[in-house]
């Protein structure tokens, strides 16, 4: 199951008290200050993850903390620190400041770091005050809380090429067939109810990373459907391509389906609109499928690629030209 959306509690670990201790041993009637400083509390860490792919699990806790550092102990011992919290996510993880709606990080790259909240330090003991003046200090100091914050994940997929197209254009068929993603398939509308990646092997030694995403319907731009919860995906894709379906089961015309995607796109904003685009014929398996497709590549006038995912034809051509977009040959 997806999920590209959480908001939880975070709280790093307070750090261990020091310790007021005297030196005793034999012959040494006045021992000195030997009391140790407190460890240092856990932080709590965020750390893209290739090997995550949702914010499912972590959005499952409402809270999570590191440990807190241990006391300071005698001879000037100094308590263990605390266990930083590390939480993988997800490549492509926004992360907000949930009661401000700051954005403290967008975590793009793998194994990128943030450190969400940091241990407090620990306490001195009284080793640590003793000077030539004050030999016998009978104080120490407390560990400092740890700091505390409630955030909001948002995850926004970061793919080299997004599938767009209304509802049952082909896009999952066509993920399944040019990677190993096994997207949910059937014929009816809204197969797809939340993001699929995959990778896809391009000649001997290239891949590209294609994310299917879930089929926009008129008015998403305005929140109508999955509305901006698709299109927020959309924003990492370097390229589009955009499938039509031209089979005669298809139930909006090919023309007026590619303009829905082109409004939907354009409303949303103009980054989206003006992205590296492929015009896809999807289901181009009959000879009235072709003359569709001719039919809207002159209404449209841009090149229309004609491809079936079901048969096999045209997806080393595809994926071809989708490779010199998104490598910017």
């Amino acid at each position: 199951m997806f999920r590209d959306e959480c908001e939880f509690e975070v709280r790093a670990g307070k750090g261990g008290d020091g310790v007021v201790s005297f030196r005793r041993e034999m012959h040494v009637p006045k021992g000195g200050p030997d009391g140790g400083d407190g460890g240092k509390g856990g932080s709590v860490i965020l750390r893209a993850s290739p090997d995550v792919h949702s914010l499912l699990e972590i959005g499952r806790r409402a809270s999570y903390a590191a440990t807190n550092g241990q006391p300071g102990g005698p001879s000037k011992c100094t308590g263990r620190n605390g266990e930083d919290l590390v939480i993988d996510v997800p490549i492509g993880t926004q992360v907000l400041d949930a009661r401000h709606g700051n954005l403290l990080r967008d975590l793009t790259k793998s194994e990128q770091r943030l450190e969400l909240a940091l241990g407090g330090e620990g306490g001195r003991g009284n080793a640590s005050f003793a000077s030539a003046v004050r030999q016998t200090p009978r104080s120490a100091t407390r560990g400092e809380p740890g700091e505390a914050l409630r955030v909001r994940l948002v995850l926004k997929l970061a793919a080299e090429v997004g599938l767009v197209g209304l509802p049952n254009a082909g896009k999952s068929t066509l993920l399944s067939r040019v990677t190993a993603a096994e997207p949910k398939i059937a014929d009816y509308p809204f197969t797809t109810l939340a993001p699929q990646v995959g990778i896809a092997r391009v000649g001997d030694y290239d891949t590209l990373v294609i994310a299917d995403l879930p089929g926009l319907i008129e008015g998403a731009a305005q929140g109508h459907g999955l509305g901006d919860r698709f299109l927020r995906h959309v924003e990492r894709c370097g390229v589009l391509l955009q499938l039509v379906d031209v089979s005669d089961a298809s139930l909006v015309e090919p023309a007026e389906a590619w303009r829905i995607i082109d409004r939907e796109l354009a409303q949303s904003s103009s980054a989206l609109a003006s992205k590296p685009r492929l015009t896809v014929a999807s289901k181009c398996e009959s000879p009235q499928a072709g003359e569709r497709a001719a039919e809207l590549e002159r209404a449209i006038d841009r090149p229309v690629l004609r491809i079936s995912a079901h048969q096999g034809h045209g997806l080393g051509e595809l994926l071809e030209r989708a490779r010199a977009l998104v490598r910017g040959a």
